[in-house]
């Protein structure tokens, strides 16, 4: 794929539409463009963070373990970026991520990733909103759960 199509694919993804040019052909150029079969797993729940991935086709479950076995907590597809919490906490990764279906990503390296944040304030807003939208919505399921709890006597 030529320069030019991974920059218009760049443009597509929230996180870069506003990005300078110039950079993104560098974020291209730097990146690893990495191809997952369905089923196959980009990284696990535990492992150390090294990168994080941006989607550009295809969809990945997330799932955390469980006393009763990993449990999927979300779906993810094109046009986003995951694992970069491990990468901000310095904390290991706190899910695993499955492609549910052939995917394509591009892989950002720990430091590059950081070099992006220094480089690109408008990219450091737009993470912090995704974070905050994420948790956000995290605080409700959990609020959710427990009024469940209540109503079932059990907590």
């Amino acid at each position: 794929m030529s320069i030019h199509a991974e920059v218009d694919l760049l443009r597509r993804i929230p996180l870069f539409a506003s990005i300078d040019t110039s950079k993104l052909k560098l974020l291209a150029f730097t990146s690893e463009r990495l191809t997952f079969a369905s089923g196959a797993v980009l990284f696990r729940e535990g492992d150390r963070g090294d990168s994080a991935y941006l989607i550009l086709s295809g969809v990945v479950s997330v799932s955390v373990a469980s006393p009763k076995g990993d449990v999927v907590v979300a779906s993810i597809g094109s046009n986003n970026i995951v694992g970069e919490m491990a990468l901000l906490g310095e904390m290991p990764r706190t899910a695993t991520l499955t492609a549910t279906e052939p995917l394509e990503t591009l892989k950002i390296k720990k430091e590059q990733f950081f070099q992006l944040l220094r480089d690109l304030p408008q990219m450091t807003l737009e993470i912090m909103r995704e974070l905050a939208a994420r948790l956000n919505n995290a605080n409700k399921e959990l609020a959710a759960a427990h009024a469940k709890l209540r109503a079932a006597g059990l907590e």
